[in-house]
């Protein structure tokens, strides 16, 4: 077979595009591939809980309005407008008009309606009945116009609409969608295809039609390791909540291409059991219900040095409950707390505790010794542990590391109350409200007495006062000045020890344009529709 000499051209071209996207021969051009770290559990938008539901559906769902991850504003989405009543009760959206789903079925007022029907029925059991529960009346005037209606305040009522994706009529086994992509393959256990929504609202300024992108390929791969070899392969364009060293190992190979977007919402913590359940016997049980040993705990802990060994300077003392990068609701009045040996041993000796030939021991004469565990395969906990350890060491507190498996670890907690320290990761989300069974002393994740139902102190009843401010209280205002005060109780008697808020590191392939990283997830394609090659 003779190939010309235009032939030969157009070969070589074709074969520079590919070197310069950094894609194999025969992949497609105009496809974004991201990774999940698992199957999601379901692709029913209602149904999502765990975070790999929760990504797909991102990419997927259409949202009346969109909270802006860079700038923080909220923004029209399927609903062209909105207006919300002074009382925080009430809440107007006016939708915009020949919308549709991609598999062509109209979408209007009452898809909206629907969803939230199905959404607050305990039959659904689905995780976004509680964020809009409290008995709204939701009532559709025109088949562009509906209004939701709360007996009482209803704290961030129009933000809560950036996470309530709009689903059709009948959720096939993949459903369609209004976002600007739709499931349009899945191979279990080897990825999730998106395909381009032909009815996606959204234009560009020119008139062009969202998304750029053709498809997003969502590859199945629990192992950040391999992960990170694809992308540095080109065989991936994203990689999210990068460790340290693999942030170094993606800077020095592909220089550019790493993004470090100062703190996270993360934050890593401890905290000891205070529950009246499992086996732990009441002399131990008494130390951990002290705010004043667990302040010394925290006096005693380096945290500039878990910063500098286990995240190589890409982490930050924690002052607290929120990160600073959550700017709005981050109490900017509390510092991290220095580490101060001295100042630990004198809190301990207060309490009644003494050093002796052996270490610390407590006014009874029991040694100071406790076990903390940490979910084994976590390379940043495994590391953190024995720092932690070897600082309290310095007191006489004699720390044994235990790792587990995840599920083995959350039974301990949950379950059989079988544990007396624990380290792992305690996260507000974007708005506290969404944590409030955190800080409830009868809610479902009070991660340090299970077992509360009633305040068993008196900061903890002011903390309750303070959350149901939050839960009541249609002004952001009062519900931040009321949040500081929390942050401020959980501070001063730290019922949970917060250390360090690691960086939010990425990588982004150089040739993906349009993209605007942000510490709110999901942190990189929160703008999924206006990314694109060059």
């Amino acid at each position: 077979m003779r190939m010309t000499r235009r032939g030969v051209l157009a070969a070589l071209a074709m074969m520079c595009a590919a070197c310069g996207s950094g894609r194999k021969s025969g992949e497609v051009r105009n496809q974004l591939r991201i990774s999940i770290a698992g199957d999601p559990k379901s692709f029913d938008p209602l149904q999502a809980i765990e975070d790999s539901s929760n990504e797909v559906r991102y990419l997927t769902s259409g949202v009346l309005v969109r909270v802006n991850r860079a700038t923080d504003a909220l923004e029209p989405e399927l609903a062209e407008s909105w207006k919300m009543s002074d009382d925080g009760r009430t809440i107007s959206f006016h939708l915009r008009s020949g919308l549709k789903f991609s598999d062509n079925t109209p979408l209007d007022a009452n898809d909206v309606a629907r969803t939230l029907h199905r959404a607050l029925d305990p039959k659904e059991a689905s995780p976004f009945g509680d964020t809009f529960a409290g008995n709204p009346s939701i009532t559709v005037s025109s088949p562009l116009d509906i209004t939701i209606a709360y007996p009482g305040p209803k704290p961030g009522l129009d933000r809560l609409f950036d996470t309530l994706p709009i689903a059709p009529a009948t959720i096939a086994k993949l459903p369609a969608s209004a976002g600007p992509f739709y499931y349009s393959d899945y191979r279990p256990g080897e990825y999730v295809m998106l395909s381009r929504n032909p009815n996606y609202w959204k234009h560009d300024s020119s008139g062009k039609q969202l998304p750029y992108l053709d498809s997003v390929r969502v590859a199945i791969q629990g192992n950040r390791d391999v992960e990170v070899e694809k992308f540095l392969r080109g065989e991936q364009d994203i990689v999210t909540k990068l460790e340290p060293a693999a942030f170094d190992r993606i800077e020095k190979a592909k220089p550019g291409s790493t993004k470090s977007l100062g703190a996270s919402m993360d934050s890593e913590s401890m905290w000891f059991n205070e529950s009246s359940g499992g086996s732990l016997p009441a002399w131990k049980r008494k130390w951990f219900q002290s705010a004043a040993f667990r302040h010394a705990v925290s006096l005693a802990i380096n945290r500039d040095d878990i910063a500098r060994v286990v995240y190589g300077g890409r982490a930050h003392p924690a002052a607290g409950p929120v990160s600073p990068a959550n700017k709005f609701w981050f109490n900017a009045s509390l510092k991290p707390l220095p580490y101060d040996e001295r100042a630990a041993m004198k809190a301990l000796t207060s309490e009644g505790f003494t050093q002796q030939t052996g270490g610390l021991r407590d006014g009874a004469g029991h040694p100071v010794e406790f076990s903390l565990i940490t979910n084994g395969g976590n390379a940043v906990r495994e590391h953190m542990a024995p720092l932690i350890q070897a600082d309290l060491a310095k007191l006489g507190i004699k720390v044994n590391v235990v790792t587990l498996d995840f599920n083995s670890l959350i039974d301990r907690i949950v379950k059989s109350f079988n544990y007396e320290a624990v380290l792992l990761s305690m996260n507000i989300e974007t708005d506290p409200i969404e944590v409030e069974n955190v800080w409830m002393s009868l809610g479902d994740h009070h991660a340090w007495n299970l077992l509360e139902k009633t305040p068993a102190t008196p900061w903890e009843a002011r903390i309750d006062e303070l959350e149901k401010i939050q839960a009541t209280s249609g002004s952001r205002d009062a519900r931040k000045k009321a949040f500081d005060e929390v942050q401020q109780i959980a501070v001063e008697q730290e019922p949970i020890i917060y250390l360090v808020n690691p960086d939010a590191l990425c990588a982004i392939a150089p040739n993906l344009k349009g993209t605007q990283p942000a510490v709110a997830p999901p942190s990189v394609w929160w703008n999924v529709e206006w990314l694109r090659f060059e």
